[in-house]
Order: C-alpha cells, then structure tokens, then sequence
C-alpha cells in the first residue's frame, strides 16, 4: 500500500501525519502505531498493537472498499 504524505518531513511530521492517518484508519490509538524502521527515509514500517483478528478485518474493509 502507498500513502501520499503532505506534510513536509522535518521534525518528525510527516512521520506523525502518518500515524495519525493510521491510527484513523485501522480505528486505534496513536501511541499504538510507531514507525519500526525508516523514520528519516522515504519508505516506512510501521507497527501496530491491538487484536490481531479486529485488525485484519479492519484491513480487509478497507483493502474491499
């Protein structure tokens, strides 16, 4: 999946607009998401906490419109 950030990337904003946009997402909290590797680069990994299940499904919602 590819996201478009507009933000620019100084002082961690665009990395925080990530989140935020995540967390909308995939209905949790913030401070469940961080950035596992590529915080100063283009490409990210991201982790995210909560139910395995409810995070699939929320997933799978999304990915089927």
């Amino acid at each position: 999946m590819q996201l478009r950030i507009a933000a620019p990337p100084v002082d961690g904003a665009a990395n925080a607009e990530l989140i935020a946009l995540i967390s909308t997402a995939l209905q949790v909290r913030k401070r469940d998401v961080t950035v596992q590797s590529g915080a100063t680069g283009r490409a990210k990994q991201l982790v995210v906490r909560g139910d395995s299940a409810r995070l699939i499904a929320r997933l799978e919602s999304l990915i089927d419109g």
